[in-house]
């Protein structure tokens, strides 16, 4: 990763795009521009570069060791997008619920996750949603092993951000803020992430993004046990092979407000100097930092002023302003302070797909796993050219590797031949990139969800889906 960045600030210096004034001299003794996608003269930033060099000057009265330089981050809002249309964790849920073919929602939690879909856009949820959205979410994923649940969260990561274009579920983070974590990293920072989502849909969605160990991640938290353990004390049961570790329907704890305060102080054990968030869960954590630090100490406030790339609310943001910098925190404005977002190739597009994403029949009695047809072959055929503009979407090779990332998470198994379809349209010939793809010993349903996937992915107004009868056999020989 910092490598990646490295590479891109050089090139963005020698195009002489380079903005901000802030550098710092490496092993070898030459200058390279860290900020590349900040602003020229930001407030916030340059306190945080005076911070750093007076802290880490040996020869300074604020001299901090690295040992005790501890840096917290919050997550949504902070380090990444919470406004596409709502908290990536709410999104999660909402497609645990309504669309993953492997659950099935009882009536009270069909109920929540339909409340969920149609009130995101407006944010019209009930008081008290964090708690309640905890409670739900620890009742979703119960039962799923570590690695299962990784694997959904990553499931759903790879789709494209409602609301924008050039960004996936998993590249939403704000640039700026990963060259903070960077830089701190690089002047012997521990950098921490103390978030209200939970623990591993942290650590999954961090990988790749920020170079932060997942024994620095601090989240919301459920309670596990081994897979034959059935809610037995952890003193009576004695983990066996063949076990696995798997999540339970018991919330541990909601990491908001004081509680992020209390799992700092149990699981850092160290008090942080510096504190990075955007919001009322985030001055506990803020307020923990600066108030009777033996060393200098700074919190940072981000605000979500920017309607033109982000979907911020800067009549709301002024007045937060004010009151993050009247409690001595140092405000960050996405508007005025950083040049890019998410990077000059994402854009907004002001419109969300939330509600034709999440779209739904399902019912508690329907929604049960169909049993598996031995007796039926299904065969896709997949084009891969816009619907719009009837230009491909992707390369052929990112075609294949698109087409198998949604596949694998559907079926145990698959076969894609690559295809060239044609048609004729008064005079004009089209041609198009195919992928014909065959799936056995599987139904109807799970065909029809990893359809959905591939029509929204390669943005096709459908998917061809024959269901021929067949008779299989694995043959061995005499």
């Amino acid at each position: 990763m910092k490598k990646l960045l490295a590479l891109c600030l050089v090139l963005a210096m020698a195009l002489g795009l380079c903005s901000f004034g802030a550098a710092f001299a490496d092993d070898g003794g030459t200058t390279e521009e860290i900020f590349a996608d900040w602003n020229d003269g930001a407030p916030a930033l340059g306190a945080l570069i005076d911070y750093v060099e007076a802290v880490t000057d040996e020869a300074s009265p604020d001299y901090i060791p690295p040992a005790d330089r501890i840096a917290v981050f919050d997550m949504d809002g902070t380090l990444c997008a919470e406004l596409c249309p709502t908290y990536l964790e709410y999104y999660l849920l909402a497609w645990r619920i309504l669309k993953d073919p492997s659950y099935t929602p009882d009536a009270e939690m069909l109920e929540f996750g339909r409340m969920l879909r149609d009130h995101a856009i407006d944010k019209s949820f009930p008081d008290h949603m964090d708690m309640l959205h905890a409670t739900h979410a620890a009742k979703a994923y119960a039962g799923l092993t570590l690695r299962e649940f990784a694997d959904f969260v990553t499931g759903c990561l790879v789709r494209n951000v409602d609301g924008f274009e050039g960004m996936t579920y998993a590249t939403c983070f704000y640039t700026p803020m990963i060259e903070v974590v960077d830089y701190l990293e690089d002047n012997g920072f521990q950098c921490y992430i103390c978030s209200g989502s939970d623990r591993f849909i942290c650590r999954t969605f961090i990988e790749g993004m920020l170079d932060i160990p997942y024994e620095r991640i601090i989240g919301m938290d459920v309670a596990l046990e081994a897979t034959g353990q059935h809610g037995a004390d952890g003193l009576d049961y004695v983990f066996k092979a063949g076990d696995d570790v798997v999540r339970t329907d018991q919330l541990l704890i909601k990491n908001l407000k004081m509680n992020k305060v209390t799992q700092i102080v149990k699981e850092i054990g160290r008090k942080p100097v510096l504190s990075f968030g955007n919001s009322g869960g985030d001055v506990s954590m803020h307020m923990y930092t600066i108030s009777d630090n033996p060393y200098r100490s700074a919190a940072f406030m981000l605000v979500a002023d920017d309607d033109v790339r982000d979907y911020g609310n800067p009549a709301k943001a002024e007045s937060l302003k004010t009151q993050w910098a009247d409690a001595g925190f140092h405000v960050i404005s996405m508007r005025d302070d950083f040049r890019t977002i998410y990077g000059d190739k994402v854009v907004k597009t002001g419109s969300f797909n939330w509600l034709n994403e999440l779209a739904e029949d399902r019912s508690p009695a329907a929604s049960a796993e169909p049993e598996n047809d031995s007796h039926t072959q299904y065969v896709l055929y997949l084009g891969t050219n816009d619907k719009d503009t009837n230009k491909p979407v992707f390369t052929q090779a990112e075609a294949q590797e698109k087409a198998k990332e949604i596949l694998v998470r559907h079926f145990g198994g698959y076969t894609m031949q690559e295809a060239n379809g044609g048609w004729l349209d008064g005079d004009t010939l089209y041609q198009e990139y195919t992928l014909v793809i065959y799936l056995s010993d599987t139904n109807e349903q799970a065909v029809h969800a990893a359809a959905d996937e591939l029509v929204e992915t390669f943005r096709q107004s459908s998917v061809l889906i024959q269901a021929n009868p067949t008779t299989s056999e694995f043959y061995s020989g005499k």
